[in-house]
């Protein structure tokens, strides 16, 4: 079986920034606990890592002592998780990823001029969550054609919207909604630059050309990663089946029984190192 490594593949720069930013913080406090507001990354291997020198992960800001370190996730936060940790005294570690804020700056922008939103995501995400939470009366999440419907209904009168989007959905997602927006009456309004981070846009465009040329791809990154889940999708939607694996380990579950040509990549949270082990299994005919 014949392999072939998509690239680019692998960690963006804003991961690596927010993980050289929890190892700094960590190294520069010895012995000292650092509360991480969330997954730092969606990865489980980073975190367990992580874990594994000090840190704790949590949900609520409430499990962190009073005057305890917290340090925010590249996906960001809400205004309100800002100032709850003011008020609780928090020392703030931010590495929110520089893509992310650019969207909440987009957002309180298109708040400003009075403007509907329309934020092309996945509900629930954690960086969904932060964006919703600059103008929570404004901004509508809009994953499915029905939400657009929603959005029309909820501005019955409104003549344009705000176009903003999570960094790590597709172009194909994001051309959708903006085309159902049209169809529904409204005129897009979109930032100067679009909102998917390079990093996303290269892994997805690299993924395309591979899926050209294997019979199956596999896809290194957890399964709460929406840059790792949307490299899969791509794959599908160019015509080659793909499976996103977790870790090297799961290969033992795979059938890759009659594939001549196979294609590996990874998401944007996964270490490099964990690809090298993925791909020196297949190499090896080791499961």
């Amino acid at each position: 079986m014949k392999i072939l490594v998509a690239e680019p593949h692998g960690m963006c720069s804003g991961v690596a920034r927010a993980l050289r930013i929890a190892e700094e913080t960590l190294a520069g406090h010895p012995g000292e606990t650092l509360w991480c507001f969330h997954e730092l990354v969606h990865n489980e291997h980073v975190v367990a890592r992580l874990r594994a020198r000090g840190a704790r992960f949590v949900d609520d800001l409430a499990a962190v002592p009073p005057g305890g370190r917290v340090l925010f996730s590249a996906h960001g936060v809400a205004p309100g998780v800002r100032r709850l940790a003011e008020a609780r005294g928090l020392e703030v570690v931010d590495a929110t990823c520089p893509f992310v804020a650019k969207v909440h700056r987009e957002a309180l922008a298109f708040a400003a001029r009075g403007l509907p939103i329309a934020l092309v995501g996945h509900k629930g995400h954690d960086e969904v969550v932060g964006v919703l939470g600059e103008a929570p009366e404004r901004i509508r999440v809009v994953e499915t054609a029905a939400d657009v419907a929603a959005l029309r209904e909820a501005w019955p009168d409104a003549r344009e919207v705000g176009v903003l989007s999570q960094t790590t959905v597709s172009r194909e997602m994001v051309a959708a909604r903006v085309g159902e927006l049209r169809a529904a009456g409204l005129e897009p309004v979109l930032p100067d630059a679009r909102d998917i981070c390079t990093a996303t846009c290269q892994r997805q465009d690299a993924v395309r050309a591979l899926a050209a040329r294997c019979d199956r791809i596999l896809v290194l990154g957890s399964r709460n990663s929406s840059n790792s889940l949307r490299l899969a999708e791509v794959a599908r939607g160019a015509g080659t089946p793909a499976d996103l694996v977790a870790s090297p380990d799961d290969l033992a579950s795979l059938d890759l029984g009659g594939v001549s040509v196979l294609g590996l990549t990874s998401g944007a949270s996964t270490p490099e190192d964990l690809l090298q082990t993925l791909r020196r299994r297949l190499e090896s005919g080791a499961r």
